[in-house]
């Protein structure tokens, strides 16, 4: 049993994107031209804003934001404790202060009422200048955007939307990647909408700051590549993997986020009363499920349970396995009044199951008799 089944996916997709792959393949043009600027189109006009920058990956697409704002020394950027490392390095990376603020134990993420905390504490230091939120949707749920959005007007802060992993989620309709000033997803394979490869994109309604995400993706491009107007980067969404998203944009739009949720709720009913807590749903909200997270009770052993599932045929993994306030690369950084509790908590159960849009009944079955065979041998 494959963790994510990506081998399952292409198997139902192969006639087109064998096709899509040779008609680039007879192009000879890898770089640029008609695949990426209709997948840009078509991305866009998914999540319901007006433009769409593809690059090179998730990270780029966090670092060409902040960049695009002029995010950098002596500015604080509020990050959730609980995410993926990037979420935080490419704050470093621009050389602002990462502010690290606690997650609901319910969502995975970041938690509104202390991310106001945070906010005062370091406006009343007087040290840092606030300047942007990153709000993480982790596993695929979208973040608690009509909170977040309004501490950020009361303070002035730039909304920054990671979406790398919520890509095909929802609020009351509107896509996940339309929430922030500016927005970004990746194409790593693994997520939602995945690649064979690295890319990402960078969304955003506002026609100053597209110009300036696509001039610096681009090494700083003015009107052309050899017009160098800035100091940028080279970060490029290439054909193949263009012409390859192209064709599982259209499964993912028809029926993949469908038949995800579908799995989402066999997991659900498979599971309930096992004692492990099960991912919370909220309602008018849409997830594009990630990952599907449960959290071992307390008192059991993790990682005799992951051992003792994968010797059964069950893959698990644990995202994440520590904060981001304890990172050695954060050493140092500016630390919220009260700490992180929750997402200390959350990295010590956190384990995630098989998921994806092409696993069977019959594999939920497996694995959820597996994992409460497994649990009851273990207590």
């Amino acid at each position: 049993m494959q963790f994510r089944d990506l081998g399952a996916q292409y198997r139902a997709l192969h006639h087109d994107i064998d096709r899509a792959v040779l008609d680039v393949m007879s192009s000879g043009q890898f770089i640029g031209g008609g695949p990426v600027r209709e997948l840009e189109e078509r991305l866009a006009d998914y999540v319901g804003v007006k433009h769409c920058v593809t690059c090179a990956n998730g990270t780029d697409a966090l670092q060409l934001a902040l960049m695009a704002w002029g995010v950098g020394p002596g500015d604080a950027v509020f990050v959730p404790d609980f995410t993926f490392f990037s979420s935080g390095e490419v704050v470093s990376a621009v050389e602002a202060t990462p502010v690290f603020v606690d997650v609901d134990a319910r969502s995975f993420n970041i938690d509104p009422v202390r991310l106001e905390e945070a906010v005062c504490v370091v406006k009343a230091e007087g040290k840092l200048v606030p300047r942007a939120v990153v709000a993480v949707d982790l596993f695929g749920l979208p973040a608690d955007y009509p909170a977040i959005s309004e501490i950020c007007r009361a303070h002035q802060l730039l909304l920054l939307e990671d979406g790398a992993q919520g890509f095909g989620g929802s609020i009351g309709g509107k896509m996940a990647c339309s929430f922030g000033d500016i927005s970004t997803t990746s194409f790593f394979p693994a997520k939602p909408l995945g690649c064979y490869g690295d890319g990402g994109a960078v969304f955003t309604d506002d026609d100053e700051w597209a110009a300036l995400v696509r001039s610096y993706a681009v090494h700083g491009k003015g009107s052309m590549k050899y017009d160098n107007v800035r100091v940028g980067m080279n970060s490029r969404l290439d054909t193949l993997q263009a012409a390859i998203l192209l064709v599982k944009l259209a499964a993912f739009a028809s029926y993949e986020v469908g038949d995800v949720n579908r799995v989402a709720r066999w997991y659900d009913g498979a599971l309930v009363g096992s004692g492990l807590v099960l991912p919370k749903r909220f309602e008018g909200y849409t997830s594009s499920w990630a990952q599907y997270t449960v959290q071992v009770p307390e008192g059991c052993n993790r990682a005799a349970l992951q051992a003792a599932l994968k010797e059964r045929g069950v893959p698990t993994m644990v995202y994440y396995p520590k904060p981001m306030h304890e990172q050695k690369a954060f050493e140092g950084a500016f630390e919220c009044p009260g700490g992180c509790p929750v997402t200390e908590r959350l990295c010590e159960a956190v384990l995630s199951l098989p998921m994806g849009p092409y696993v069977m009944q019959t594999d939920v079955d497996m694995v959820s008799a597996a994992l409460r065979k497994t649990m009851t041998e273990l207590t």
